[in-house]
């Protein structure tokens, strides 16, 4: 698959197959993600593996859609507010460098926003000096949903003099 299909095919997951995916792809992934922009290399990004426990804690209402593998990706804050909102940017293509590549292995993710709430924030042990970016399940597919309609990017264009 070139570019251009992965990122056309990519589907958000909500139903995964039990089977695991090798922790060397994992890693291969997450080295991947880790080339992604960040002003003045500040690699703002960490992740959080979650085990057995700590999931049971967060309590997600389709427990990730029994996904067998989890993590939470972190950013760390910067000197400044407006550093802090590029590492967060940053973090956010790492996450999106991940999903794809994954995706194009057959492995499909599925990212939840539920660590931002304070008592997932605990549970995740994060620190206040860090954002939580995302909770992703990954795992294979056990449905690919259809491409929802997007707007047609021309309505999405406006030209400055």
């Amino acid at each position: 698959m070139n570019v251009l299909d992965v990122i056309q095919t990519r589907r958000t997951i909500k139903k995964f197959k039990p089977d695991a995916v090798k922790e060397e792809l994992i890693i291969s992934w997450l080295q991947a993600a880790a080339m992604a922009p960040n002003h003045r290399m500040t690699e703002p990004w960490e992740i959080h593996i979650i085990g057995k426990e700590t999931r049971a804690k967060l309590n997600h209402k389709t427990n990730f859609g029994n996904a067998p593998f989890l993590m939470a990706v972190l950013s760390k804050h910067g000197a400044t507010k407006i550093e802090t909102d590029e590492n967060a940017m940053a973090t956010a293509c790492f996450v999106q460098n991940f999903n794809l590549a994954a995706w194009e292995e057959g492995v499909g993710t599925f990212w939840s926003s539920i660590g931002a709430k304070g008592k997932n924030r605990e549970t995740l042990g994060i620190p206040d000096n860090y954002d939580l970016i995302g909770v992703l399940a990954v795992g294979y597919p056990g449905e690919i949903p259809d491409p929802k309609p997007r707007t047609t990017i021309q309505n999405k264009i406006k030209i400055l003099p």
